[in-house]
Protein backbone atom coordinates (compact mmCIF):
# COMPACT_ATOMS: atom_id res chain seq x y z
CA UNK A 1 0.00 0.00 0.00
CA UNK A 2 2.34 2.75 -1.08
CA UNK A 3 1.54 6.29 0.43
CA UNK A 4 3.21 9.18 -1.71
CA UNK A 5 5.11 12.04 0.44
CA UNK A 6 3.43 15.25 0.25
CA UNK A 7 1.76 17.02 3.10
CA UNK A 8 3.15 18.52 5.82
CA UNK A 9 3.69 16.89 9.13
CA UNK A 10 4.24 19.75 11.40
CA UNK A 11 0.58 21.17 11.93
CA UNK A 12 2.03 22.45 15.24
CA UNK A 13 5.28 23.97 14.22
CA UNK A 14 4.10 27.18 14.05
CA UNK A 15 5.20 30.48 15.59
CA UNK A 16 2.14 31.82 17.37
CA UNK A 17 1.08 34.54 17.96
CA UNK A 18 -2.13 36.33 19.15
CA UNK A 19 -4.44 38.80 17.24
CA UNK A 20 -8.10 39.76 16.10
CA UNK A 21 -9.62 39.53 13.55
CA UNK A 22 -13.07 39.94 12.24
CA UNK A 23 -15.62 37.84 9.41
CA UNK A 24 -18.93 38.53 8.61
CA UNK A 25 -21.19 35.19 8.44
CA UNK A 26 -21.27 32.89 4.99
CA UNK A 27 -23.90 34.64 3.48
CA UNK A 28 -23.59 38.21 4.45
CA UNK A 29 -19.73 38.23 3.39
CA UNK A 30 -20.71 36.73 -0.19
CA UNK A 31 -23.47 39.17 -0.87
CA UNK A 32 -21.57 42.15 -0.38
CA UNK A 33 -18.98 40.62 -2.79
CA UNK A 34 -19.78 41.88 -6.30
CA UNK A 35 -18.18 42.77 -9.87
CA UNK A 36 -18.04 45.89 -7.98
CA UNK A 37 -15.24 44.58 -5.57
CA UNK A 38 -12.86 43.86 -8.52
CA UNK A 39 -13.74 41.24 -11.79
CA UNK A 40 -12.10 38.50 -9.60
CA UNK A 41 -14.21 38.80 -6.66
CA UNK A 42 -17.05 39.08 -8.94
CA UNK A 43 -15.98 35.45 -10.89
CA UNK A 44 -15.75 33.85 -7.22
CA UNK A 45 -19.50 35.32 -6.41
CA UNK A 46 -21.13 34.13 -10.37
CA UNK A 47 -19.16 30.84 -9.56
CA UNK A 48 -20.95 30.52 -5.89
CA UNK A 49 -24.31 31.31 -7.61
CA UNK A 50 -23.96 28.85 -9.84
CA UNK A 51 -23.12 26.22 -7.50
CA UNK A 52 -25.90 27.26 -5.50
CA UNK A 53 -28.64 27.38 -8.23
CA UNK A 54 -27.72 23.96 -10.09
CA UNK A 55 -25.61 21.53 -8.23
CA UNK A 56 -27.21 18.10 -8.30
CA UNK A 57 -27.46 19.01 -4.21
CA UNK A 58 -28.24 21.18 -2.19
CA UNK A 59 -24.75 22.93 -0.76
CA UNK A 60 -24.73 25.03 2.60
CA UNK A 61 -23.35 28.29 2.50
CA UNK A 62 -20.69 27.41 5.28
CA UNK A 63 -19.64 24.77 3.25
CA UNK A 64 -19.05 26.61 0.39
CA UNK A 65 -17.29 29.57 2.28
CA UNK A 66 -15.02 26.69 4.08
CA UNK A 67 -13.93 25.34 0.88
CA UNK A 68 -13.32 29.00 -0.98
CA UNK A 69 -11.12 29.75 2.30
CA UNK A 70 -9.51 26.43 2.20
CA UNK A 71 -8.52 26.54 -1.23
CA UNK A 72 -7.12 30.04 -1.12
CA UNK A 73 -4.85 29.39 1.61
CA UNK A 74 -3.70 26.28 0.02
CA UNK A 75 -2.53 27.98 -2.45
CA UNK A 76 0.18 30.13 -0.50
CA UNK A 77 2.04 27.19 1.39
CA UNK A 78 1.63 24.60 3.33
CA UNK A 79 1.66 26.46 7.22
CA UNK A 80 -0.85 28.69 6.58
CA UNK A 81 -4.32 27.14 6.78
CA UNK A 82 -8.30 27.54 8.06
CA UNK A 83 -8.82 25.94 11.71
CA UNK A 84 -12.64 25.86 13.29
CA UNK A 85 -14.11 24.30 15.46
CA UNK A 86 -11.81 20.24 17.02
CA UNK A 87 -8.58 21.21 15.00
CA UNK A 88 -8.26 24.85 16.61
CA UNK A 89 -9.09 22.76 19.97
CA UNK A 90 -6.25 20.21 19.10
CA UNK A 91 -4.27 23.10 18.96
CA UNK A 92 -4.91 24.59 22.63
CA UNK A 93 -4.30 20.79 23.90
CA UNK A 94 -1.30 20.75 22.28
CA UNK A 95 -0.42 23.75 24.20
CA UNK A 96 -2.32 23.93 27.37
CA UNK A 97 -3.68 20.92 28.28
CA UNK A 98 -4.27 17.15 29.53
CA UNK A 99 -6.20 14.54 27.97
CA UNK A 100 -6.88 10.85 28.13
CA UNK A 101 -5.66 8.67 25.02
CA UNK A 102 -2.81 7.38 23.03
CA UNK A 103 -0.31 10.42 23.17
CA UNK A 104 -0.14 11.38 19.67
CA UNK A 105 0.44 13.71 17.34
CA UNK A 106 -1.37 13.52 14.17
CA UNK A 107 -2.03 15.05 10.91
CA UNK A 108 -3.81 13.66 7.59
CA UNK A 109 -1.64 12.98 4.68
CA UNK A 110 -2.58 11.37 1.35
CA UNK A 111 -6.06 10.47 2.53
CA UNK A 112 -4.41 8.93 5.77
CA UNK A 113 -3.30 9.44 9.37
CA UNK A 114 0.15 10.07 9.73
CA UNK A 115 2.20 10.47 12.93
CA UNK A 116 4.06 13.54 13.92
CA UNK A 117 5.21 12.20 17.09
CA UNK A 118 4.17 10.35 20.26
CA UNK A 119 4.77 12.75 23.01
CA UNK A 120 7.49 10.88 25.45
CA UNK A 121 6.59 8.43 27.99
CA UNK A 122 3.21 7.72 26.37
CA UNK A 123 1.08 4.82 25.48
CA UNK A 124 1.71 5.44 21.88
CA UNK A 125 5.53 5.15 22.37
CA UNK A 126 5.08 2.57 25.09
CA UNK A 127 3.66 0.59 22.14
CA UNK A 128 6.72 1.41 19.56
CA UNK A 129 4.57 3.73 17.47
CA UNK A 130 7.08 5.99 16.14
CA UNK A 131 6.75 9.68 14.22
CA UNK A 132 6.37 8.70 10.38
CA UNK A 133 4.04 6.01 10.62
CA UNK A 134 0.86 6.30 9.12
CA UNK A 135 -2.01 4.66 11.04
CA UNK A 136 -4.36 3.23 8.14
CA UNK A 137 -7.13 1.09 10.74
CA UNK A 138 -8.51 1.73 13.47
CA UNK A 139 -10.16 -1.54 15.37
CA UNK A 140 -10.19 -2.73 11.88
CA UNK A 141 -12.24 0.00 10.69
CA UNK A 142 -10.65 1.78 7.21
CA UNK A 143 -9.66 5.08 7.87
CA UNK A 144 -8.50 6.58 4.61
CA UNK A 145 -9.91 9.96 3.06
CA UNK A 146 -11.90 10.56 6.34
CA UNK A 147 -11.95 13.43 8.60
CA UNK A 148 -8.95 13.34 10.81
CA UNK A 149 -11.58 14.68 13.43
CA UNK A 150 -12.83 11.15 13.38
CA UNK A 151 -9.83 9.22 13.69
CA UNK A 152 -9.12 11.85 16.97
CA UNK A 153 -12.01 10.87 18.37
CA UNK A 154 -11.81 7.35 17.80
CA UNK A 155 -8.71 6.83 20.01
CA UNK A 156 -9.43 9.47 22.42
CA UNK A 157 -11.25 7.40 25.54
CA UNK A 158 -10.98 6.37 28.97
CA UNK A 159 -8.07 5.65 30.47
CA UNK A 160 -7.42 1.86 30.85
CA UNK A 161 -9.96 0.99 27.52
CA UNK A 162 -7.56 -0.70 24.39
CA UNK A 163 -7.61 0.60 20.67
CA UNK A 164 -5.78 -1.53 18.00
CA UNK A 165 -3.98 0.24 15.24
CA UNK A 166 -2.92 -1.17 11.94
CA UNK A 167 0.38 0.99 11.00
CA UNK A 168 2.20 1.30 7.72
CA UNK A 169 5.64 2.11 8.45
CA UNK A 170 8.52 2.80 5.54
CA UNK A 171 11.32 0.18 5.82
CA UNK A 172 8.02 -2.79 6.45
CA UNK A 173 6.60 -4.82 3.49
CA UNK A 174 3.84 -5.66 5.07
CA UNK A 175 1.25 -3.33 7.46
CA UNK A 176 1.01 -4.64 11.34
CA UNK A 177 -0.95 -4.51 14.44
CA UNK A 178 -0.20 -2.78 17.56
CA UNK A 179 -2.81 -2.14 20.55
CA UNK A 180 -2.51 0.26 22.75
CA UNK A 181 -4.36 1.03 25.89
CA UNK A 182 -4.91 4.54 26.48
CA UNK A 183 -4.07 6.27 29.67
CA UNK A 184 -4.01 10.03 31.05
CA UNK A 185 -2.02 12.71 28.87
CA UNK A 186 -0.36 15.03 30.70
CA UNK A 187 1.73 17.13 28.23
CA UNK A 188 5.02 17.32 29.47
CA UNK A 189 7.41 19.98 27.00
CA UNK A 190 10.68 19.62 29.40
CA UNK A 191 12.07 16.04 30.97
CA UNK A 192 15.69 15.97 32.39
CA UNK A 193 17.69 12.90 33.48
CA UNK A 194 21.37 12.70 34.86
CA UNK A 195 23.59 10.07 32.79
CA UNK A 196 26.69 9.84 34.68
CA UNK A 197 27.99 13.81 35.07
CA UNK A 198 25.94 14.63 31.63
CA UNK A 199 22.89 16.59 32.29
CA UNK A 200 20.04 15.48 29.39
CA UNK A 201 17.58 17.89 28.57
CA UNK A 202 14.66 16.86 26.30
CA UNK A 203 12.71 19.63 24.79
CA UNK A 204 9.21 18.59 23.01
CA UNK A 205 7.92 21.43 22.40
CA UNK A 206 8.37 24.79 22.88
CA UNK A 207 5.01 25.90 24.89
CA UNK A 208 4.57 28.24 27.46
CA UNK A 209 7.37 28.40 30.00
CA UNK A 210 10.04 26.14 28.24
CA UNK A 211 12.86 28.42 29.19
CA UNK A 212 11.91 28.63 32.27
CA UNK A 213 10.92 24.56 32.81
CA UNK A 214 14.90 24.17 31.22
CA UNK A 215 16.22 26.74 33.73
CA UNK A 216 14.48 24.50 36.59
CA UNK A 217 15.99 21.35 35.00
CA UNK A 218 19.40 22.69 34.85
CA UNK A 219 19.21 23.67 38.59
CA UNK A 220 17.81 20.10 39.24
CA UNK A 221 20.95 18.22 37.28
CA UNK A 222 23.47 20.47 38.94
CA UNK A 223 21.98 19.57 42.21
CA UNK A 224 22.10 15.74 41.24
CA UNK A 225 25.25 16.07 39.97
CA UNK A 226 26.85 17.70 43.31
CA UNK A 227 25.86 14.23 44.91
CA UNK A 228 27.75 12.08 42.33
CA UNK A 229 31.41 11.18 42.62
CA UNK A 230 32.32 13.68 39.84
CA UNK A 231 30.72 16.07 42.38
CA UNK A 232 29.45 18.04 39.34
CA UNK A 233 27.88 18.15 35.84
CA UNK A 234 30.44 17.37 32.89
CA UNK A 235 28.66 18.71 30.40
CA UNK A 236 25.21 19.12 28.63
CA UNK A 237 23.12 17.39 26.12
CA UNK A 238 19.71 19.78 24.88
CA UNK A 239 17.66 17.25 22.60
CA UNK A 240 15.26 18.82 20.39
CA UNK A 241 14.89 15.93 18.23
CA UNK A 242 11.43 15.48 16.74
CA UNK A 243 10.57 18.49 18.00
CA UNK A 244 8.45 20.62 15.85
CA UNK A 245 8.22 23.92 17.45
CA UNK A 246 5.59 26.30 18.97
CA UNK A 247 5.77 29.50 20.20
CA UNK A 248 9.17 32.22 18.89
CA UNK A 249 8.96 33.49 22.39
CA UNK A 250 9.91 30.40 23.74
CA UNK A 251 12.73 29.73 21.53
CA UNK A 252 14.06 33.32 22.26
CA UNK A 253 13.57 32.58 25.88
CA UNK A 254 15.88 28.80 26.05
CA UNK A 255 18.49 30.27 23.59
CA UNK A 256 19.21 33.07 25.54
CA UNK A 257 19.19 30.87 28.51
CA UNK A 258 22.84 29.54 27.53
CA UNK A 259 23.85 33.36 25.57
CA UNK A 260 25.45 36.42 27.50
CA UNK A 261 24.80 38.24 24.85
CA UNK A 262 24.74 39.15 20.51
CA UNK A 263 21.66 38.40 18.20
CA UNK A 264 19.16 35.25 18.45
CA UNK A 265 16.98 35.51 15.80
CA UNK A 266 15.72 37.81 13.23
CA UNK A 267 12.08 38.31 11.30
CA UNK A 268 11.51 39.67 8.47
CA UNK A 269 8.19 40.01 6.79
CA UNK A 270 6.91 42.16 3.90
CA UNK A 271 7.07 45.91 5.67
CA UNK A 272 10.40 46.48 6.89
CA UNK A 273 9.40 48.63 9.23
CA UNK A 274 7.87 45.44 11.18
CA UNK A 275 11.16 43.57 11.14
CA UNK A 276 12.52 42.61 14.24
CA UNK A 277 15.73 41.54 16.11
CA UNK A 278 15.82 39.10 18.98
CA UNK A 279 18.98 39.73 21.38
CA UNK A 280 20.26 37.78 24.40
CA UNK A 281 19.48 39.79 27.58
CA UNK A 282 20.06 37.46 30.05
CA UNK A 283 17.60 37.10 30.99
CA UNK A 284 18.55 34.02 33.21
CA UNK A 285 21.50 36.61 34.86
CA UNK A 286 24.06 35.13 31.88
CA UNK A 287 24.74 31.38 30.77
CA UNK A 288 22.84 29.41 32.78
CA UNK A 289 25.68 26.53 32.63
CA UNK A 290 28.75 28.77 32.70
CA UNK A 291 30.57 27.80 29.44
CA UNK A 292 30.15 24.39 30.00
CA UNK A 293 30.62 22.18 27.20
CA UNK A 294 27.33 21.30 25.48
CA UNK A 295 25.69 18.98 22.45
CA UNK A 296 22.25 19.89 20.42
CA UNK A 297 20.90 16.49 19.05
CA UNK A 298 18.84 17.53 16.26
CA UNK A 299 16.73 15.27 13.14
CA UNK A 300 14.32 15.70 10.44
CA UNK A 301 11.67 16.11 12.87
CA UNK A 302 13.44 19.02 14.47
CA UNK A 303 11.98 22.23 13.15
CA UNK A 304 10.61 25.91 13.66
CA UNK A 305 11.31 27.19 16.88
CA UNK A 306 13.69 24.14 17.29
CA UNK A 307 15.90 25.22 14.01
CA UNK A 308 15.58 29.08 15.78
CA UNK A 309 17.74 27.40 18.66
CA UNK A 310 19.95 25.10 16.98
CA UNK A 311 21.15 28.09 14.59
CA UNK A 312 21.84 30.42 17.31
CA UNK A 313 24.13 28.55 19.15
CA UNK A 314 25.81 27.41 16.13
CA UNK A 315 26.50 30.78 15.15
CA UNK A 316 27.02 32.24 18.56
CA UNK A 317 29.57 28.95 18.28
CA UNK A 318 28.14 28.17 21.72
CA UNK A 319 27.27 24.53 21.05
CA UNK A 320 28.30 21.77 19.18
CA UNK A 321 25.11 20.42 16.77
CA UNK A 322 25.03 16.96 16.72
CA UNK A 323 22.51 14.35 14.49
CA UNK A 324 20.82 15.04 11.06
CA UNK A 325 20.11 17.81 8.94
CA UNK A 326 16.91 19.48 10.63
CA UNK A 327 13.37 19.84 8.39
CA UNK A 328 14.14 23.27 7.02
CA UNK A 329 11.18 25.56 7.81
CA UNK A 330 12.54 29.17 7.83
CA UNK A 331 9.04 30.91 8.03
CA UNK A 332 6.46 32.90 11.10
CA UNK A 333 3.03 31.74 11.72
CA UNK A 334 0.22 34.11 13.56
CA UNK A 335 -2.76 32.18 14.75
CA UNK A 336 -5.28 35.08 13.85
CA UNK A 337 -8.76 34.60 15.57
CA UNK A 338 -11.61 35.35 13.41
CA UNK A 339 -14.65 34.58 16.62
CA UNK A 340 -14.57 32.22 19.00
CA UNK A 341 -14.13 29.41 17.20
CA UNK A 342 -12.23 29.92 14.30
CA UNK A 343 -9.02 31.58 13.13
CA UNK A 344 -6.31 31.49 10.55
CA UNK A 345 -2.78 30.52 10.58
CA UNK A 346 -1.03 32.50 8.40
CA UNK A 347 2.55 32.89 6.88
CA UNK A 348 3.99 36.60 8.35
CA UNK A 349 7.54 36.19 8.04
CA UNK A 350 10.59 34.79 7.22
CA UNK A 351 12.99 34.42 10.14
CA UNK A 352 16.97 33.93 9.73
CA UNK A 353 19.83 33.00 12.27
CA UNK A 354 22.43 35.44 13.41
CA UNK A 355 24.47 35.33 10.74
CA UNK A 356 21.57 36.09 8.59
CA UNK A 357 21.14 32.25 7.04
CA UNK A 358 17.99 31.17 6.20
CA UNK A 359 16.64 27.81 7.10
CA UNK A 360 13.77 27.85 5.23
CA UNK A 361 14.36 24.84 3.14
CA UNK A 362 18.11 23.91 3.41
CA UNK A 363 17.34 23.36 7.26
CA UNK A 364 20.24 23.40 10.42
CA UNK A 365 23.53 21.04 9.22
CA UNK A 366 24.71 19.80 11.99
CA UNK A 367 28.24 20.04 12.73
CA UNK A 368 28.71 16.18 13.56
CA UNK A 369 26.53 14.29 11.21
CA UNK A 370 25.22 10.71 13.47
CA UNK A 371 22.91 8.75 12.34
CA UNK A 372 20.82 6.61 14.41
CA UNK A 373 21.56 3.46 13.94
CA UNK A 374 20.10 1.67 16.70
CA UNK A 375 16.61 2.11 14.88
CA UNK A 376 16.22 -0.73 12.87
CA UNK A 377 13.98 1.88 10.48
CA UNK A 378 15.44 4.22 10.35
CA UNK A 379 17.82 3.84 7.34
CA UNK A 380 14.33 3.46 5.44
CA UNK A 381 12.76 6.37 6.80
CA UNK A 382 15.78 8.64 6.16
CA UNK A 383 15.44 8.04 2.91
CA UNK A 384 12.51 9.05 2.35
CA UNK A 385 11.94 11.36 4.93
CA UNK A 386 9.44 14.92 4.47
CA UNK A 387 11.64 17.71 4.83
CA UNK A 388 9.92 21.71 4.17
CA UNK A 389 11.78 21.18 0.59
CA UNK A 390 9.65 18.48 -0.51
CA UNK A 391 6.34 20.35 0.46
CA UNK A 392 4.22 21.61 -2.42
CA UNK A 393 3.90 24.91 -2.52
CA UNK A 394 6.66 26.09 -0.07
CA UNK A 395 8.18 29.47 0.10
CA UNK A 396 11.81 29.51 -1.36
CA UNK A 397 14.95 30.44 -0.08
CA UNK A 398 16.34 33.74 -1.26
CA UNK A 399 19.87 31.84 -1.55
CA UNK A 400 19.83 29.29 -4.56
CA UNK A 401 20.19 25.60 -2.43
CA UNK A 402 21.72 22.65 -4.15
CA UNK A 403 19.67 19.77 -4.36
CA UNK A 404 22.73 17.76 -4.33
CA UNK A 405 23.90 19.07 -1.16
CA UNK A 406 20.25 18.60 0.49
CA UNK A 407 20.32 15.27 -0.56
CA UNK A 408 23.67 14.20 1.22
CA UNK A 409 22.00 13.21 4.87
CA UNK A 410 20.65 10.19 2.94
CA UNK A 411 24.14 8.55 1.98
CA UNK A 412 25.33 5.86 4.38
CA UNK A 413 28.84 7.08 6.24
CA UNK A 414 31.54 5.14 6.38
CA UNK A 415 32.27 5.98 10.05
CA UNK A 416 29.57 4.89 11.49
CA UNK A 417 29.08 0.94 10.83
CA UNK A 418 27.25 -0.84 13.77
CA UNK A 419 24.17 -2.26 13.01
CA UNK A 420 20.77 -2.42 15.83
CA UNK A 421 21.45 -5.83 16.93
CA UNK A 422 25.41 -5.24 17.94
CA UNK A 423 24.09 -2.16 19.41
CA UNK A 424 21.29 -3.79 21.46
CA UNK A 425 23.94 -6.40 22.71
CA UNK A 426 25.27 -3.31 23.88
CA UNK A 427 22.43 -2.14 25.73
CA UNK A 428 22.30 1.14 23.22
CA UNK A 429 18.99 2.10 22.73
CA UNK A 430 19.53 5.61 21.71
CA UNK A 431 22.94 4.82 19.78
CA UNK A 432 22.47 9.50 18.72
CA UNK A 433 22.23 10.38 22.67
CA UNK A 434 24.88 7.56 23.67
CA UNK A 435 27.23 9.26 20.80
CA UNK A 436 27.06 12.70 22.68
CA UNK A 437 27.49 11.55 25.86
CA UNK A 438 30.45 9.91 24.73
CA UNK A 439 31.76 12.76 23.16
CA UNK A 440 31.28 14.85 26.36
CA UNK A 441 32.95 12.09 28.35
CA UNK A 442 35.79 11.78 25.60
CA UNK A 443 36.47 15.36 25.39
CA UNK A 444 35.12 17.74 28.26
CA UNK A 445 36.75 21.04 28.10
CA UNK A 446 38.12 20.25 24.77
CA UNK A 447 37.95 23.72 22.52
CA UNK A 448 35.93 21.95 20.02
CA UNK A 449 33.00 21.47 22.51
CA UNK A 450 33.76 24.35 25.51
CA UNK A 451 32.22 27.51 24.83
CA UNK A 452 33.85 29.57 22.36
CA UNK A 453 33.52 33.14 23.09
Amino acid sequence: MPLSKTLSPFLRASMLVSAVALLPTATAGLAAVDARSGPQFGKLLAIYQLVKENYVDQVSDDKLLKGAIDGMLASLDPHSTYLDGPSLQRIETMIDGNYTGLGLSVVEEDGAVKVVSPFKGSPAEKAGIKAGDFITHLDGTLYFERDLDEAVAKMRGAAGTSIRLTIFRTGRDEPFDVTVTRGVIELEPVTSELKGDVGVISVNEFSRDVGKDVNTAINSLKAQAAKTPQGKLAGLVLDLRSNPGGSLDEAVALSDLFLDKGDIVSQRGRVASENQFYRAESMFRGDAIKGMPMIVLIDAGSASASEIVAGALQDQHRAVIMGERSFGKGSVQSLIGLDKTSAVKLTTARYFTPSGHSVQEGGIDPDIRVPQLSDPDAKARAERAVRESDLRGHLINEASLDDKELETDKKDDPRFTATPEDLKKQGIKDFQLHYAIQTLDRTAGRPALAARK
